[in-house]
């Protein structure tokens, strides 16, 4: 049998994904239509043999929580629990702590993920890898650039054995070019060492504290404590992978991760997709989305026919781009979809709205009569009103877009020219000044008619009465 745990942190962590981390728990803000750790739930709930899955963190356990178990457990048929730590313990001082729950039923291996990161969890792969070789660990790595590999853990592998001979936690210098994924599998005895670190922290906490109570002693950090001192020694390997894989820091690496997610449901959740339906929503394909403005369409006119020098072949006429703008923008009865759009079935979406690529609207969002929305994710309850226009922006719950507003963001994609690059850790700010970023509307915000937001954060409840361009409105 099989377990599986995902480390899901608590509010003291995730302040870079403020505003949106006030009103749920980071690990429930929904990313491609779903909650951030469905995704996880869902790959772990597939691999045969699995028999519960673990919550650890710090998070208290509110209605927001207990109603996501219930409906997980239902929808997978599979024990979910949360098991919630006394204080944060770091990434290993709670599965330590709540070792005796892991061990329950004697299971053969563990997995342990990390809540804040989008991938396509290849955990079959790494279960064949880690039964045709056990170890006590098993990292899931990937490659990155020299320059952004700084900002992950490294790993040095043996290329024949794939043994870990060498880790460094986001070292000063270049390592390697493989980083950690945050996604492992442990067999039973990887608690040991945590055993080892945490008697190690008890007694150096009593030569500082005669009390024997000093509370760092629960405090396991995997990364420096584990794989860096365990390194080289035989009992951490890495499985590498060329799939999907991102870390969900920031509202914008959301963003990016619910991009990443839409595409991969085309394999996964092709259900989740829009579709064309008869009277229904109208799909284009994925070509890409035509640009953000575009000129009012003119009255075709007839175009030049090819030229050809075989008399025998007809002359045919190219469409003219007076035309093609027709075509793409006259009014319709369909609804428009361009690329990857999930829409929950609640949302109410007028049929002359241009969506896509890469959008995901929520439960119950009204979006009116001719909007476009793009890269961007719409939460639960919001309107956007007639002929705006969204982009790369995350609007909150229950906040309204006024009509002909635009609303938008700068994305901070990964260089496209780059296949090992990923997305960098971002800053709000460089020399005192507001970097630009995705558009980011909190809870309940209005954003009157007429109006342009770029690069802003607004934070929840507020009323904006003008256009606001790279500032934090608070």
């Amino acid at each position: 049998m099989l377990k599986a745990v995902i480390l899901i942190g608590g509010p003291q962590k995730g302040t870079r994904f403020r505003p949106l981390s006030f009103e749920v728990p980071k690990p429930l803000f929904p990313v491609a239509g779903v909650p951030m750790i469905q995704h996880h739930i869902e790959a772990c709930a597939q691999v045969p043999g699995m028999q519960e899955i673990l919550l650890i963190g710090f998070y208290q356990p509110d209605e927001p929580l207990t109603r996501f178990l219930e409906a997980a457990q239902q929808e997978f048929n599979l024990p979910v629990r949360y098991l919630q730590e006394f204080a944060p313990l770091g990434t290993g001082g709670g599965l330590y702590h709540f070792r005796d729950q892991i061990l329950a039923g004697g299971p053969e291996a563990f997995f342990v993920l990390n809540a804040d990161v989008c991938s396509d969890f290849p955990l079959s792969a790494m279960l064949d890898a880690y039964r045709h070789q056990p170890h006590p660990f098993l990292l899931l790595g990937t490659t990155a650039n020299r320059t952004q590999s700084l900002n992950y853990g490294c790993i040095v592998e043996n290329p024949q054995t794939h043994e870990v001979l060498h880790y460094v936690e986001k070292p000063s210098t270049f390592v390697s070019d493989i980083i950690n994924c945050g996604i492992y599998l442990f067999s039973p005895e990887a608690l040991k060492p945590l055993r080892d670190v945490f008697q190690r922290n008890q007694q150096d906490g009593q030569l500082e504290d005669s009390s024997g109570l000093w509370p760092g002693a629960g405090t396991i950090r995997l990364e420096q404590d584990v794989f860096s001192a365990l390194a080289g020694q035989g009992q951490i390997y890495v499985h590498l992978t060329d799939g999907i894989w991102s870390q969900i820091k920031s509202a914008g690496s959301a963003l990016y991760a619910s991009r990443l997610y839409l595409g991969q449901y085309q394999l996964t959740h092709p259900e989740r997709l829009a579709k064309h339906t008869p009277g229904g929503p109208r799909i284009r394909g994925t070509r890409p989305a035509p640009p953000n403005f575009c000129p009012p369409p003119q009255p075709p006119v007839p175009s030049e026919p090819l030229p050809t020098s075989d008399s025998e072949v007809k002359t045919q006429s190219l469409p003219s781009l007076n035309q093609i703008w027709f075509r793409v923008f006259a009014p319709r009865s369909s609804l428009l979809l361009l690329g990857n759009v999930y829409i929950h079935p609640t949302a109410k979406v007028a049929p002359s709205a241009v969506l896509g690529p890469n959008v995901s609207i929520g439960e119950g969002v009204t979006v009116g009569e001719g909007v476009r929305l793009r890269e961007s994710i719409v939460l639960h309850g919001a309107t956007l009103q007639e002929h705006t226009c969204v982009l790369h922006t995350i609007v909150g719950w229950g906040s309204t877009v006024g009509r002909w507003a635009r609303v938008e963001g700068t994305p901070n994609d990964p260089n496209p020219n780059d296949p090992r690059a990923h997305m960098d850790s971002e800053s709000l700010f460089k020399d005192g000044k507001l970097l630009p970023a995705i558009t980011i509307l909190g809870c309940r915000v209005r954003i009157p008619a007429e109006v342009l937001i770029l690069n802003s954060i607004v934070l929840p409840h507020k009323e904006l009465s003008r256009s606001f361009t790279n500032q934090i409105i608070l």
